[in-house]
């Protein structure tokens, strides 16, 4: 199996991004962009500038849609259909650089509590909307796991597995972390098979820290191990800065084998 280590850090979506060209001289072998904050694609001009400071690098690319205040899963009609709008926006230009996308779930509001099944329906909807438009244009739009937030949506595997089970242009994003906030690491893992993105942090357990791998609870000797088994691709390393950056890829190296 061949896996792909790339960095990402949505903690610098407000900075500027010259920090990118510290991921290649780290060793990564791309850049997972996080579309949010001042980095989304569809800011006048900010696609072209973005796509050509990529290009001035060797790193390859996948992009992370925006999520910022929106919601997949709302039952407020007009929040629905403009998360639904901005996501498909998104992957419209991440077409020009990479077939993986990821994309959050939605959660639950305080009206749609009262409607669980409504909000179910919704998610589906917007999923499969997002995952007919993420086809056509050769991009595979993947569902991530959340962290142990109640109101969220897709904490488990069986959750998350049952939602995208199906639909055309959508996969799956494992993220290890988020799954460790929720004690389901080892859940995740014998679905491998139908994972098709990875997402790798550590943390202790409670609260989605972002920190480099190693310094957490997660067990990555294992983990590792078992993602290089069965499965073959990119693994984006989300972190807090260049300095963590290079631990964790140190880590990567070790485990991931």
């Amino acid at each position: 199996m061949t896996l792909k280590p790339y960095f990402s850090s949505s903690s610098k979506v407000w900075e500027p991004r010259s920090w990118i060209y510290g991921i290649e001289e780290a060793g990564y072998a791309g850049w997972e962009i996080v579309a949010d904050g001042r980095y989304r694609f569809d800011t006048p001009g900010m696609f072209q500038e973005i796509r050509e400071e990529l290009s001035s690098t060797n790193l390859a690319a996948s992009v992370h849609a925006p999520y910022s205040d929106l919601n997949l899963a709302s039952v407020n009609y007009p929040i629905w259909r403009e998360s639904v709008r901005q996501i498909c926006a998104c992957i419209e230009h991440a077409a020009e650089l990479t077939d993986r996308v990821t994309v959050h779930p939605g959660f639950v509001s305080p009206v749609g509590k009262l409607v669980p099944e409504k909000m179910w329906e919704m998610q589906k909807n917007a999923l499969v909307e997002i995952g007919r438009y993420a086809a056509d244009r050769g991009v595979l739009a993947c569902l991530e796991n959340m962290i142990s937030i109640r109101e969220f949506f897709c904490r488990y595997p069986e959750e998350i597995l049952g939602m995208t089970e199906d639909i055309e242009g959508i996969g799956v994003t494992f993220d290890v972390g988020h799954a460790n906030t929720n004690g389901v690491v080892g859940s995740f893992l014998p679905y491998l098979h139908r994972i098709n993105h990875v997402h790798v942090h550590d943390n202790h357990g409670k609260q989605d820290e972002h920190l480099a791998l190693g310094d957490g609870t997660v067990d990555w000797e294992s983990v590792g191990r078992a993602i290089a088994a069965d499965y073959s691709g990119i693994v984006v390393v989300e972190g807090r800065n260049l300095d963590e950056a290079k631990r964790s890829l140190a880590a990567f190296g070790k485990w991931f084998v």
